[in-house]
């Protein structure tokens, strides 16, 4: 029996890398776990960031939605033009016909960089029909310091009980007390029957119509 030869039954052994390759992989294999560590670390720290920004923004975003979507299209809101002016829901021919004043309250939309309020109570005019047939509307507030003015019948004038500031139906005022006449505010009367206002309130105790 012919024996085998050494040729015939060795196996060779799997080719070892060289030293060049042995020492260039664990170089990449560590900067590829560094980069996906990295790469992770980067999402997490970006998800508090991304979430604060969209919690900052969020109110801005929800006011310009509100401006955008307007209070007309807005069934619990007041309805409001384009200038501004607030329906009343006060027909002209409501009001008494020989000038006495009518207090009527105004509500508005009230919208805030957190929030919006719809149909708030924001302050109480008094309405006259004027002698043109129009509608003269005066702030209630006393430029004096403050208070509600009323409408006081037996002397056919406004009076403010706080400081004894009084003023005639024209709203021009009728001693020194007041620094300033009553503040007239605008209005329109739309399809010949709707009074619309454009409300404001003023600053007290100056002799000028300073916007508050």
């Amino acid at each position: 029996m012919d024996s085998a030869s050494p040729d015939s039954t060795s196996t060779e052994s799997p080719a070892q890398p060289t030293g060049e390759t042995a020492a260039f992989e664990p170089p990449r294999r560590g900067f590829f776990v560094k980069f996906l560590a990295a790469f992770l670390g980067m999402i997490v720290g970006a998800v508090p960031f991304v979430t604060g920004l969209l919690f900052f923004l969020d109110p801005l975003i929800r006011r310009g939605k509100a401006t955008q979507d307007g209070a007309m299209n807005n069934p619990d809101g007041v309805e409001k033009d384009e200038d501004g002016f607030v329906n009343l829901k006060v027909a002209v021919d409501a009001l008494p016909a020989d000038g006495t004043p009518q207090a009527v309250k105004v509500h508005d939309d009230k919208v805030d960089a957190w929030n919006k309020f719809l149909n708030v109570e924001v302050g109480t005019v008094w309405l006259l029909r004027n002698e043109q047939g129009g509608v003269t509307a005066f702030n209630t507030v006393c430029p004096h310091l403050g208070c509600s003015v009323d409408y006081r019948q037996s002397n056919d004038d406004f009076y403010c009980p706080c400081h004894q500031s009084a003023f005639d139906l024209k709203g021009s005022k009728l001693n020194q007390i007041p620094p300033r006449s009553m503040d007239q505010l605008k209005v329109k009367v739309k399809d010949g029957k709707n009074v619309w206002l454009k409300f404001q309130n003023f600053r007290g105790a100056t002799t000028e119509k300073i916007p508050t």
